[in-house]
């Protein structure tokens, strides 16, 4: 992959540099010049923090693909990792779906958030068929390089096929769940076959 490419400088951090700018930004201070403005390699100007330095029984250390870019840990999953989805802005959590390689590649390859669809197995643009994308604008990967969380915009105001915002609409009460949002639009008529 061109663009952009992490070179690793110490343990605790990469360095990243963009091609698109010719532009180094060392891994303490690392993010985008120009967040503002539409880039197909933002996907790979990946804030990658490595960790302390501190051994532990269960962390891996994360080894670099060819093109530069983080290899996750998907054989700790089964194949298959949770994807945190955030609004960029508000940081509200709009959903969580699973990734495998493919996904991955895909995600960084072409600036939209994909997944692996567990009930249909197979691989998942989200937005595909409701029109409602999500534009990565930055990737966080966990200590253990076993999570990540996608900061998106996400376009027609819904991340849920239920039509709400967010997946996250129902909070348990004495109840049961209560629904405290409602739907940005009728998924009867957006997933008509």
């Amino acid at each position: 992959m061109s663009g952009c490419r992490a070179e690793r400088k110490e343990f605790k951090s990469m360095d990243l540099f963009c091609e698109k700018y010719n532009e180094k930004v060392d891994g303490e201070n690392a993010r985008c010049n120009h967040p503002k403005e539409y880039c197909k390699f933002r996907t790979a100007c990946i804030i990658y923090f490595m960790g302390d330095g501190m051994d532990s029984s269960d962390s891996e250390v994360v080894t670099d693909k060819e093109d530069g870019m983080p290899t996750l840990q998907f054989d700790k999953g089964n194949g298959l990792l949770p994807a945190i989805v955030q609004d960029h802005e508000t940081k509200e959590v709009l959903m969580l779906a699973y990734i495998n390689d493919l996904a991955w590649q895909e995600t960084l390859k072409t600036g939209k958030a994909h997944f692996w669809s567990r009930s249909r197995n197979k691989l998942w643009l989200k937005g595909e068929t409701s029109g409602h994308l999500q534009f990565i604008k930055k990737i966080l990967v966990d200590c253990d390089a076993d999570t990540v969380i996608y900061q998106v915009e996400q376009l027609g105001g819904a991340a849920c096929h239920t039509g709400h915002r967010s997946c996250f609409f129902r909070q348990v009460s004495e109840e049961g769940f209560e629904i405290f949002d409602e739907p940005v639009f009728d998924p009867g008529e957006v997933y008509k076959k």
